[in-house]
This record gives structure tokens, C-alpha cells and sequence, in this order.
């Protein structure tokens, strides 16, 4: 036969340019599984985007129906719908929305979630990458009526939480082994936090600093990717706007970051209040012993009942924000005191009646107006200082959040990234950290860590520890025997995006077959019907075993310089492979015990 149509055993002409070209991307473009991984994450954040932009759309339409008001004006929100509405409505509303929040939550129960996780925070800290579909769903749904009715919680819960569910079914689908499942529900979970506050870098920092514990470049990456994909995804349905406009402040001198940090302080002793409130509802509750239905009812009909004296409390606090940071309670500072004294209780209601959702918009119109009250204590007291009681909202905002979710450089970007004001950053950065460490040396409970906690993360934690590579391994498909062709081993590279195949005899693995190997007899046609796989392998090739640690079998892979290692047990047997970006991502994102504990 003629080499145009192919030697025996060998390649036509065709194929051999294929190889040729697969041989030079391998070598200018070096596509490994890392960047296979920033690529994933990419695609995470864009899906994620659109689920919390369908959830929003959804939210509106269902508090239209609700209410007979659209949401209209973005910042005026569910609290100009509430003001418009008649009493009785505005208790209606928050109670029927409770009562289908629990109703749906009582329904969803027959769903077991078997051996998969309930929520994001499970999946990466305290599980294995995998989020039950039905009862995130479910979760969702009941956020859904919560949110819409006018429930005082944030939205960004069922955001992450459908982000992550994105996530996690991309990993199953292709089955990705445990630390890619993991790392790429991260991502959805960053996803979530950055299109429902249009703060990519805070979106990364969030499940770097509170549901990883770590900040490596390995795990950090792919968060930043996912963030900004989802970031711009979001931006290009909503708009660029800074999520909290407000007026530039500037600094009048360095005295005033003597002030900062008193308010810092301040927050550091205040946030262990607003802490042990979210919790006290929660005890309450239970004590009331209700059902689901019943408790989420009530918890609406209380937030009912306040907003018929102060529809302010009504939605996720985003309009108290923008009201103190426009100055908006300059002469009324006492209605301010009231205001948020009610959006506490509300709050405490709410989460306390077991509503899904989220604390973080609340936790920021909190530190919000703790701080603006704090400025106009201060004004009154210096008026020759020329202080700016929004600046003071500002930064109670940050210094509160950090105190509250254990994570000062989160919070620190955050505020930066809700205003997009460059002046307000180092005295965010002071109040924040001195905030910080006032509130662990108070009350070594943060926000979520408390969750985990409850859900046994130190456990996990202790037991992902101890995992080995046997519990990170893949089957391995990409197998050759070693009587293969040449052209065989040529048309498995062009199926393969790996650089060494390997080979097997009756299950037993004997080496491997290098990509660039086979470069010299691409040239050698006559050749190819004589050489084998036996003939071009490396029987020398480094090899894991299933009972090696993550570090021994990191430092295997920088020896042998290669992006995935064969498994086999000690008789010889191919068990499967592992990837090195995989060791890496385990390494990097495995929860420490301190974090969990928290």
C-alpha cells in the first residue's frame, strides 16, 4: 500500500501532519490541567452569572405579584413598594411569603440528600464537591418567597447557592475527580458573591478567606477568573454602577483616622451583639416549638407588623444603606436609631425563623448606620474638624462586616468595590482589622463559622487530612497495550490531550509512551510498520502508590516533572492516575483546623 493511503500499521500522510501539529502545541503552548482548570472556571462564572440574573428577574416578577409594584427604581427597592401598600397588606405579604418559604421547605423534605451536600459551603469545606440538585432547588424556592415578600434577609445565599449548584453539575458531568469538584464549586461560589455585588476581587476573597482558609495562587486563580467572567456577565445585563454610589469623601487631616479607629473599637464591641442577636432569634424559635411552616410565618408576620409603623425594614436593608450614605438622615438621627433598632429585630425574626437566605446586606446596613450614628456623635462633638458622618457609615460598614464573617481583607475590598472610592481605603483598612481582632478576642464565633461548625466541619476537616492519593485518583482510559502500532500510538495522542500514554499487559502497568518520543520516526515512514509501543516506552517511569500522602506524592511529581502519574498497587496493577494540578488544588484549598473551628 502506498504511504498516501497508509503502511500497514503505520499513518497516511494526513495523520502524520495531525501529529506533527499536536507534537508543536505541545510544545509552545503547554495546555495543562491548571490551566484546563482557569479555563472551567471561566465558563463557572458565566453560568453562574446567569443563574443569580434569572433568580433577580424571577424575584421581581414574583414581588410584582405579590405586591401590584414593580421593584422599579433599584435603590427605592421593596421599601417604596411597602410604602405605597395599605397595613394590612404590608403584614399579608411578609406572612404568605413565610408561609410558602416554609411550605416549600416542609414539601422538599422528602428529598434525602443522600451522600451529597445541601449547600456550597458543605460542598467545598465539608464535602466533596457534590450539591443535591432537588434540595438546592428547593432552598431556592424558599428563598424565593422569602426574598420577594419582603423578608429581612439578603439575597445573596440562594446566588451562591444556585452558582455552586452549576458548579457542582459541571463536575459531575464529567466527572472530575474530588479536589476539581471542589475547587470548581469554589468558583461558583465566588461567582454568586461577585454578580450579587458587582465586587469581583471581594467575590474571590469571600471563599478564599471564610470557606477555603487559603489564598494560594493554585486555589485563588480560578476564583479570580470565575469572579471577573461573572462580574462583566453581570454588568452587561445590570450595568457598571458601583453597588452603593455615594459621594466622594475626602480626609481633612490625619487626625481623623484617630476617630476611625475609636469607631473600629466600637464595632469590634458591637458586632458580638449583632452575633449573639442572630442567634438568640434562632433560639427563640426553637423554643417556640413550631413547625417549619409555622416558624417562617411567624417570622414574616413579625417583619409585618414593623413595617406598618417603619416600612424600612422591609427587604434586605440595601435602602438604608444608600439613605445614610446620601446623607438622608442628617437631621434625624433619633429616626435613624429607631429605624435600624427594627431592621435588627426584623433581621433577628427573620434569620431567626430559619429563612434561607443571607446575613451579608444586613450586616452591612447594620455597620452602615452604627457608624453614620457614630460620625454625627463625633460632628456634634468636633465641629471644627469638618467630619463627614457618611464617611463614618462607610467605614462602620467594613469594619462591621469584618468583624461579623471573620474576614478583614474581604471586607476591606468589599467596600472599596461597593463605592469605587479610593479615599475611604486606608481608614476602611484600620477600622477593619482593629475591628477584627476586638471582635475574636470577644466572641471567637464568626458568621459562617458558626455554620460550619454546626455542620461538622472540624471533622471533616481532620478526615480530609488524612486522605491519600488513592482518594484523588481517576480511572485511566488513555491505555495502550504494548504491541501496538505505530500508528496506533500516533491516532491515541491526537484522542488524548495528555503528553504520555501508558502502557499495560493484563492489567499490569509496565511504562509509559512519551508524545515527543515518537517525533524522530515521523520522518522514518518505513519504519512504522516495524515499531511497536514496546519499542518507544520508558519503563523507568515514576509511579504513585494509593497509600501515599499528598506532600509525597507532590514531591514525586516535581521530580519526575510530569502533569499526571500513574497509580499502581504493589503488585503492579494500573489502578488509575492522577493529575498534579489536582495534588495542588488539594493542597491548597484543604480547610484548616483553626479556620473550621472559628
Amino acid at each position: 500500500m502506498s504511504e498516501a493511503g497508509g503502511t500497514p500499521g503505520g499513518m497516511t500522510k494526513a495523520t502524520r501532519r495531525l501529529v506533527r501539529v499536536r507534537i508543536w502545541l505541545a510544545d509552545h503552548l503547554r495546555f495543562n490541567e491548571l490551566q484546563a482548570t482557569l479555563l472551567w472556571a471561566a465558563i463557572i462564572g458565566f453560568l453562574g452569572a446567569w443563574s443569580s440574573t434569572l433568580f433577580k428577574e424571577a424575584t421581581e416578577w414574583l414581588h410584582h405579584l405579590f405586591t401590584g409594584f414593580h421593584e422599579g427604581e433599584e435603590i427605592a427597592g421593596y421599601v417604596a413598594s411597602f410604602q405605597k401598600m395599605d397595613w394590612w397588606r404590608r403584614i399579608a405579604v411578609p406572612t404568605v411569603g413565610g408561609l410558602l418559604a416554609g411550605l416549600t421547605l416542609v414539601f422538599g423534605s422528602r428529598f434525602k440528600a443522600k451522600q451529597n451536600s445541601t449547600d456550597y459551603m458543605e460542598a467545598v469545606v465539608v464535602g466533596d464537591g457534590n450539591i443535591s440538585t432537588r434540595v438546592s432547588l428547593v432552598k431556592s424556592i424558599s428563598a424565593w418567597f422569602s426574598s420577594a415578600s419582603g423578608a429581612s434577609i439578603g439575597r445573596e445565599g440562594p446566588l451562591v447557592q444556585l452558582s455552586s449548584l452549576v458548579a457542582s453539575l459541571v463536575g459531575r458531568w464529567f466527572k472530575f475527580p474530588l479536589a476539581r469538584k471542589r475547587q470548581l464549586v469554589a468558583c461558583g461560589a465566588a461567582a454568586g458573591i461577585a454578580s450579587a455585588y458587582n465586587a469581583p476581587i471581594a467575590g474571590a476573597f469571600f471563599v478564599a478567606e471564610i470557606v477555603l482558609g487559603s489564598v494560594a495562587m493554585e486555589a485563588f486563580g480560578p476564583l479570580v477568573i470565575s469572579s471577573v467572567i461573572a462580574t462583566l456577565t453581570t454588568r452587561a445585563h445590570f450595568g457598571a454602577e458601583a453597588l452603593y454610589s455615594a459621594q466622594v469623601f475626602n480626609m481633612h487631616g490625619n487626625r481623623e483616622l484617630l476617630l476611625f479607629l475609636v469607631l473600629g473599637i466600637s464595632c469590634g464591641l458591637g458586632t458580638p451583639l449583632f452575633l449573639q442577636l442572630m442567634k438568640g432569634g434562632e433560639k427563640v424559635f426553637s423554643f417556640l416549638k413550631l413547625p417549619v411552616w409555622g416558624r417562617l410565618a411567624l417570622g414574616g408576620l413579625i417583619v409585618g407588623l414593623i413595617t406598618v409603623w417603619r416600612p424600612e425594614v422591609a427587604g434586605n436593608g440595601r435602602r438604608l444603606v444608600y439613605d445614610v450614605l446620601h446623607d438622608h438622615y442628617s437631621h434625624a438621627w433619633v429616626l435613624l436609631a429607631i429605624v435600624v433598632t427594627f431592621k435588627l429585630i426584623a433581621t433577628a425574626a427573620t434569620f431567626g425563623s430559619g429563612a434561607v437566605g443571607g446575613v451579608f446586606t444586613p450586616t452591612l446596613s447594620a455597620g452602615a448606620a452604627f457608624g453614620y450614628l457614630f460620625g454625627m456623635g463625633a460632628s456634634h462633638l468636633l465641629p471644627g474638624w469638618g467630619l463627614e458622618p457618611g464617611a463614618f457609615g462607610l467605614i462602620g460598614m467594613g469594619a462591621f462586616l469584618a468583624a461579623a464573617t471573620g474576614a478583614p481583607v474581604m471586607a476591606i475590598i468589599m467596600i472599596f468595590e461597593l463605592t469605587l472610592n479610593y479615599q475611604i481605603l486606608m481608614p476602611v483598612m484600620l477600622a477593619s482589622v482593629v475591628s477584627y481582632y476586638i471582635c475574636r478576642s470577644l466572641y471567637p464565633h464568626s458568621l459562617y463559622g458558626e455554620a460550619l461548625k454546626r455542620k461538622g466541619a472540624a471533622a471533616v476537616a481532620q478526615h480530609l487530612a488524612t486522605l491519600k492519593v488513592g482518594d484523588l485518583m481517576t480511572p485511566d482510559t488513555g491505555t495502550l497495550s504494548p504491541n501496538a502500532t505505530f500508528g496506533e500510538v500516533a491516532r491515541a495522542f491526537l484522542q488524548s490531550r495528555h503528553e504520555f500514554l501508558h502502557i499495560v499487559h493484563d492489567q499490569r502497568f509496565l511504562g509509559v509512551v512519551s508524545l515527543h518520543d515518537i517525533k524522530p520516526y515521523l520522518d522514518q515512514p518505513e519504519l512504522e510498520s516495524l515499531l511497536i509501543a514496546r519499542d518507544v516506552m520508558r519503563d523507568d517511569f515514576t509511579r504513585l502508590q494509593p497509600d501515599q500522602t499528598m506532600n509525597e506524592a507532590l514531591e514525586l511529581f516535581g521530580q519526575a516533572e510530569a502533569e499526571r502519574l500513574p497509580v499502581t498497587a504493589i503488585t503492579g496493577e494500573l489502578l488509575g492516575a492522577v493529575a498534579k494540578t489536582d495534588v495542588l488544588l488539594f493542597l491548597a484549598g484543604k480547610p484548616k483546623r483553626n479556620t473550621v473551628a472559628a
